[in-house]
């Protein structure tokens, strides 16, 4: 399998070279030439399978540069550490199946990625006698789940930004309470957009990227869209068990476009029909809402609210998707995104038509977020974190009827106990790995959001190759 660059500045490269680049060396990103097409008797013959077991089936569909059995051992690894039968089971409440994505170790979705990362760069570092400084940014869950995904291992160090103040006091804690040698926090003052402009920069230094052996293990690399394709593979198969009906609708929390991305990749693997539609849901920060229904890509001031890994303006996943808008057109996408790098938007209502084959899309109010967690907590006691409440009241406003609805569960309530204990008037189950997390020791660096000051603490803190 070659990987290609959304921008065509980079020659055809094999699955490990891709996990290695990260963002594409001229600033695009990696996708594989082609998806390959499950047939509806593979399909129904992976319909017993374990997670593990058809995480293989699916991913080395894409990986052909890996001996099967060290990716087996990697796949088995990565999903021993996740506490729940099934490692994401779906529950059905209110005529929806939940798919519950936080049962890893740091209790949401980006583990079922970042888990098998980890483990996927110690094997090829290993392999390649190489370290790697792996560098990112956080809107919220993708920084501890990186972190726990290589802390403590050998010949990998990790730099993760976060907003300062603008992520949730569990999610801040699950980071910055990890005090092995081999993982650093920054803090930076600004929004998640400003960090993960930091990011790109960085990668887009390619000498500095070099010198450093710069990963990067944000949703831009393709190993994490990949691992996220699994599950929902396995939610049809799921659903295939309990409806009639075949074709399923996923309703999606999205706000960097990565795991409903994941899903668009489902849809062109899977046989035609299985996967229907995709809801694509926003909070107040409506950019991918306002793409969908108006084609309307524009920037906008990032707005603060309950659902933080979600106030996101531009969505680091887009350009994947923009590629497949453009026919797979590398210099027209390019150009389209050096022109939203100038003026902050670009105008995609010419290709509504497509677009909207693809996604129907819905931005949820704070006000709407509160009333769906308590009404859905009343009827059927049943807690959703802020994030999957926005996929669920989305969900809700698009079920067709006779049409199964799938509802991604990105996180764990817990980790959001005031906002959900301000909507239900109690405070959610608290998990084991969360008791007394607020009092443990922490260590971390604020800055400013200056790419700069960024760049000397690395250099200064890096693993030399």
């Amino acid at each position: 399998m070659q990987y290609l660059s959304t921008r065509g500045g980079v020659s055809p490269i094999l699955f490990t070279e891709a996990v290695m680049m990260g963002l594409a060396e001229d600033g695009g990103l990696l996708l594989p030439r082609t998806i390959p097409r499950i047939g509806s008797e593979t399909l129904s013959a992976w319909q017993k399978m374990s997670y593990a077991e058809l995480a293989f089936e699916v991913m080395s569909r894409f990986v052909d540069d890996i001996p099967s059995s060290d990716l087996k051992d990697i796949i088995n690894r990565s999903y021993t550490t996740f506490n729940a039968e099934g490692v994401t089971p779906l529950v059905h409440k209110g005529g929806l199946h939940i798919l519950e994505l936080f049962h890893g170790p740091t209790l949401a979705f980006k583990d079922v990625a970042l888990q098998f990362l980890g483990n996927l760069f110690e094997y090829l570092l290993a392999k390649n006698q190489s370290v790697l400084n792996i560098l990112g940014a956080t809107s919220g869950d993708t920084g501890s789940a990186a972190i726990y995904g290589v802390r403590g291992k050998e010949r990998i160090n990790i730099f993760i930004l976060h907003p300062h103040q603008r992520v949730s006091a569990v999610q801040e804690k699950q980071m910055t309470t990890v005090l092995d040698a081999n993982v650093f926090n920054i803090a930076i003052r600004g929004s998640f957009d400003d960090g993960q402009t930091i990011i790109k920069k960085i990668f887009s230094d390619i000498d500095f990227k070099n010198t450093f052996n710069l990963g990067a293990i944000n949703s831009i690399n393709w190993a994490r869209v990949l691992a996220q394709v699994v599950y929902y593979v396995h939610s049809c198969l799921h659903v295939a068990m309990h409806e009639k009906d075949s074709s399923v609708d996923f309703a999606i929390p999205t706000g960097n476009f990565g795991d409903i991305f994941a899903g668009i990749i489902a849809k062109k693997m899977l046989p035609a029909g299985t996967i229907r539609q995709l809801v694509l849901a926003t909070n107040e920060n409506d950019i991918l809402t306002r793409f969908v229904n108006s084609g309307d890509y524009s920037l906008g001031e990032v707005k603060r609210t309950s659902s933080p890994s979600m106030d996101i303006q531009a969505a680091s996943n887009f350009e994947r998707y923009l590629y497949y808008l453009m026919d797979s057109d590398a210099a027209r996408t390019k150009e389209l995104m050096e022109e939203f790098a100038q003026n902050g938007k670009i105008d995609l209502s010419g290709y509504q038509d497509q677009i909207r084959r693809d996604f129907v899309a819905a931005s949820i109010s704070e006000t709407a977020v509160a009333e769906t967690i308590k009404s859905f907590y009343e009827e059927y006691d049943y807690i959703l974190d802020p994030h999957t409440a926005i996929g669920v009241k989305a969900a809700l406003q698009n079920k067709t009827v006779g049409v199964p609805m799938v509802c991604l569960a990105t996180a764990h309530p817990a980790k959001f106990c005031k906002v959900v204990e301000d909507a239900i008037g109690t405070p959610p189950h608290i998990p084991d790995s969360l008791i007394g997390i607020t009092d443990k020791a922490t260590r971390c660096e604020l800055m400013e959001a200056d790419m700069k000051e960024i760049q000397e603490f690395v250099s200064r803190n890096a693993l030399q190759p």
